[in-house]
């Protein structure tokens, strides 16, 4: 006999990732009593599966670019071996005490979590089978947060033993002695640097003619030469064919733009192609929410076509980043809770944790153009910061866009040392619509990496002094 009961609450959250539990507590703190569902673990693809697990590895990164650069200020550093098992439960470490305390703010603002699958049945009442049997909870509003998963592309071969997703490397307790990793967006290139710094022969494909495509040009162009520079090697304007396995490993059959064929040789194959969203479901079809190439439309109070429904995250499109989909879960939240919030989608960071690092905000030279604003561009390269040469990161350089009448920063892109670190600041301008000559005249701490920051914006007007 299967159990069931039945439950009443404000709101139904369905998805415990980065939008959804923030949903559910600021939805909490404005009075709600709300039920958030979620299949696996709170803290969603994020926290257990991407931004946070990939970053403590990353860490290893950091740590061996250190070591290899020790002769330079009179160290004599070998490292005899790299055990891949203690990163990752250092990793799981990490990821178990931010989802306990992810649980623990769940619990202290009196949020019923349910462990199962959720079925929407329709706008105010979704069926969530556990363990236990069957919950019907019905509910005055329904906020969707199903986020998404990784993307497997139609190729012959993928589904191959040792052809793996950012989830399986994640748990990898060997490091690969090769490869081939396919698309060179934010998941494939911060792979790229881990898997190399801890000595795999790494080989990148990318369909398209750059590294992380989606940012400015003259960034990963620079990007890319670094990167090649430290021993990884590219394939772009290049498509996998086939993977196939053989005595020596699996063998990825990739073409390139101009016809030739190309036979990768490695231990693994990752697959690093995007995300896959989750706006498809049946159920999320048959409640009548419009959607779009997987993704459920929203306006900007994150309310869909249904009235009593909203959407936050992943699940909603548009870039696919934790800390937006924390900011739309919130505003979807005070929505629902009769506020009337919006989200300023000028100002969103994007960040990629290679070495050295990609940070950007707001609009890029090309994107102002093709709006029909005239800009100034400042520039300073990191060469010439006092800090960065103390550190030893002396690659990449800060750009920051204005408009030209105006002097109002409209954006900025930052490769460098901490570039994600150093963007905050500009974001801040951004959002605020403030003017280069605020940040080039504020006062930095001497020696710093922000100094560059404040450069730029000299640059932008006009008055740089280290440049």
């Amino acid at each position: 006999m299967i159990n069931s009961r039945e439950l009443s609450k404000d709101i139904c959250i369905l998805g415990g990732g980065p939008a959804g539990y923030v949903a559910a507590i600021r939805a909490a703190q404005l009075g709600a009593k709300v039920t958030l569902i979620e299949d696996r673990d709170v803290g969603g693809t994020c926290l257990n599966r991407g931004c946070i697990p990939t970053k403590a590895l990353l860490k290893t990164s950091e740590i061996l670019a250190m070591l290899n650069k020790a002769k330079e200020v009179g160290i004599t550093a070998t490292v005899s071996s790299i055990d891949a098992s203690v990163g990752k439960a250092r990793k799981d470490r990490v990821v178990k005490s931010l989802r306990m305390g992810v649980e623990h703010l769940l619990a202290k603002n009196g949020i019923l979590v349910l462990r199962g699958r959720g079925w929407i049945e329709s706008s105010q009442r979704v069926i969530v089978k556990t363990e236990d049997g069957e919950t019907m909870v019905n509910c005055d509003r329904l906020i969707i947060t199903t986020g998404s998963e990784p993307l497997i592309p139609d190729i012959p071969g993928i589904m191959l033993e040792g052809v793996i997703t950012s989830d399986e490397a994640l748990e990898l307790t060997e490091i690969p002695e090769s490869i081939t990793i396919i698309g060179a967006g934010a998941i494939g290139m911060e792979f790229a640097t881990l898997y190399h710094s801890m000595g795999s022969k790494v080989t990148v494909v990318e369909a398209q003619e750059t590294v992380v495509p989606n940012e400015d040009k003259e960034i990963t162009a620079e990007l890319f030469k670094i990167m090649k520079r430290q021993g990884i090697k590219f394939a772009l304007s290049s498509k996998v064919q086939e993977i196939s396995k053989s005595v020596n490993g699996l063998e990825t059959i990739v073409i390139s733009e101009d016809g030739k064929e190309m036979v990768l040789l490695t231990e693994k194959v990752l697959v690093a192609v995007g995300r896959k969203l989750a706006g498809l479901s049946p159920d999320i079809s048959a409640l009548g929410v419009e959607v779009m190439k997987g993704s459920i439309l929203v306006n900007d109070r994150m309310e869909t076509n249904v009235n009593g429904v909203y959407a936050a995250g992943d699940v909603i499109g548009g870039s696919l980043l934790a800390h937006l989909a924390f900011a739309e879960g919130r505003v979807a939240a005070e929505n629902a809770m009769g506020m009337n919030s919006r989200l300023n989608y000028r100002a969103v960071p994007a960040c990629v944790y290679t070495n050295p690092e990609v940070a950007s905000v707001g609009l890029s030279e090309s994107q102002a153009e093709e709006q029909g604003i005239a800009v100034k561009v400042g520039r300073f390269d990191f060469r010439n910061n006092g800090r960065a040469l103390c550190h030893g990161e002396r690659e990449g350089f800060v750009k920051v866009i204005t408009e030209e009448s105006t002097g109002v920063i409209l954006g900025a892109r930052i490769l460098g040392p901490h570039a994600s670190e150093l963007l905050s600041e500009i974001t801040l301008a951004v959002s605020l619509g403030v003017k280069a000559d605020v940040l080039a005249d504020m006062i930095h701490p001497h020696p710093a990496l922000a100094e560059a920051v404040m450069e730029a914006c000299g640059d932008a007007i006009g008055r740089a002094i280290h440049k």
